[in-house]
């Protein structure tokens, strides 16, 4: 088999955008940063101007010049993009309003139309899938809370009492499709500038997760994904939905009719090291430079000489609060003079895995799931360091993937299924997903990381809440 296949990966703080071959190598890769989201009110977040579109549009730019291959042969688009954002549409299909972030308070309830312009409510992948086809199309599984989606059938409820009770009617959503299933070709123009075919298909995938999931090469129920992005969460590939569930949040997998169980998350998981790396600021970026290294692998390094544990620094992870505990903030505890940046930074990353073994365990316990493999993804997987850690802490082997993104990986394996280059989904996975390194557990760290675990860190909370709900009045 010749031909390539691309892969977007649109997410909340840059476009990823990466051509594989049929066997999924990557061969071309480009980035567009987003800029830094807006919150004119307290509980509003928007994405700037039509900041979702540029980021897309330059990274396949990017993407393309980095490609040296035929752009003929390039034989389809998988479109990915970040779930739980609501986009307010004009009749003509651009914005009527600014992309509504996943942070934005508003989500948490049904829409309510009060802008006579608009026209269309739809979600992140229905907007840039427009933007690139002219279609009124989208994915359904990119629908979850607060739309009327029917997951029996994964289409809209025929009930129009279920419409109404989320603010919509029918002609206010877009046609739905199956993930591996055509949103539409692309747009002459935008093929023309490209320099691709033309009527190259734009194909449907899932919500970013499910998406991540896939082109990490879950296949069984046994194999748990960790993404370590801005979110962080984890992912088990199931066939029943789960109603009710205490511990985790049922989502619909990019492949039609199956599921995924998502671990309660940690919100700006991995946002944490980009802040403590702006506190270092200058002094890092100088550091770095005369390395000729990131700044990332310049901080792995100095925390590899840091002792598990961060000699007794502890990390609490509450930079982001939830609605229902808005007093928490994030804490740090056990500050002696042993104590430099480099502890801080490798207590951020062991409260990451902390908080991430916590949330998992208490999903496998509802479920009564034993684990025989751990995937990990995401920016965060390229830190040795951090995967070292999840490793120690888990007791168990840690696979990290190639390439530079699950997400784009996962969009190329929907446009293979659509293309039928493979029998089915599992199939592409099998044969596209590779593995760069696996990470073998330390058992003595893997005892001092879950005493820890056990002895402080699940029971901190239940002391600093009652200090930080004195505080909260005063600062917030």
């Amino acid at each position: 088999m010749s031909g390539y296949v691309m892969g977007i990966d649109n997410g909340s703080q840059s476009t990823k955008v990466a051509i594989y071959d049929f066997e999924g190598n990557e061969v071309a890769f480009g980035t567009f940063q987003l800029k830094e989201t807006l919150s004119p009110e307290p509980g509003v977040v928007i994405h700037s101007d039509d900041d979702l579109w540029d980021s897309v549009y330059g990274a396949m730019r990017n993407c393309l010049a980095d490609f040296t291959g035929n752009l003929q042969e390039i034989a389809g688009i998988g479109l990915c993009t970040i779930r739980c954002c609501r986009v307010l549409l004009k009749e003509d299909g651009h914005l009527a309003y600014p992309v509504i972030s996943w942070m934005d308070s508003r989500l948490n309830k049904p829409y309510v139309h009060s802008d006579d312009q608009v026209k269309y409510v739809t979600s992140t992948s229905g907007y840039l899938g427009f933007r690139l086809t002219g279609e009124f199309k989208d994915s359904a599984s990119n629908y979850e809370v607060h739309w009327p989606l029917d997951r029996e059938t994964l289409n809209w409820s025929r009930d129009d009492k279920v419409f109404n009770a989320y603010g919509l009617t029918r002609d206010m959503v877009f046609e739905l499709v199956k993930p591996g299933e055509k949103l539409g070709t692309l747009r002459p123009e935008l093929s023309d500038e490209f320099g691709l075919n033309q009527n190259i298909p734009v194909v449907a995938t899932a919500n970013d997760k499910a998406v991540e999931a896939m082109g990490s090469g879950m296949k069984d129920e046994r194999t748990i994904m960790v993404s370590l992005g801005t979110f962080i969460s984890s992912m088990l590939l199931r066939n029943e939905y789960k109603e009710n569930a205490l511990n985790f949040f049922p989502t619909l997998a990019c492949i039609p009719f199956k599921y995924v169980y998502e671990s309660n998350g940690i919100r700006r998981g991995m946002w944490t090291v980009s802040w403590f790396k702006k506190l270092i600021g200058e002094e890092l970026v100088t550091e770095a430079r005369k390395l000729a290294i990131s700044e990332e692998e310049y901080l792995n390094r100095k925390a590899q000489n840091v002792p598990e544990g961060s000699d007794g620094l502890i990390t609490i992870l509450d930079w982001l609060s939830t609605p229902s505990e808005p007093y928490r903030k994030g804490i740090m505890i056990g500050f002696d003079q042993r104590h430099t940046k480099y502890h801080i930074y490798r207590s951020i990353l062991e409260a990451i895995a902390f908080n991430i073994k916590n949330n998992i365990d208490d999903m496998l316990a509802e479920i009564d799931v034993t684990l025989n493999d751990l995937v990990v993804i995401g920016g965060g997987s390229k830190s040795d360091v951090m995967m070292q850690i999840i490793a120690d802490l888990f007791g168990m082997p840690v696979h990290r993937r190639e390439g530079s993104s699950s997400a784009c990986l996962g969009a190329a394996i929907c446009v293979c299924q659509h293309l039928s280059i493979y029998k089915d989904f599992y199939e592409a996975a099998n044969k596209m997903v590779k593995t760069q390194k696996t990470f073998l557990p330390n058992q003595k760290n893997h005892i001092l990381y879950n005493t820890i675990n056990d002895t402080v860190v699940k029971n901190v909370r239940k002391h600093t809440d009652e200090i930080l709900k004195l505080t909260y009045p005063i600062f917030k």
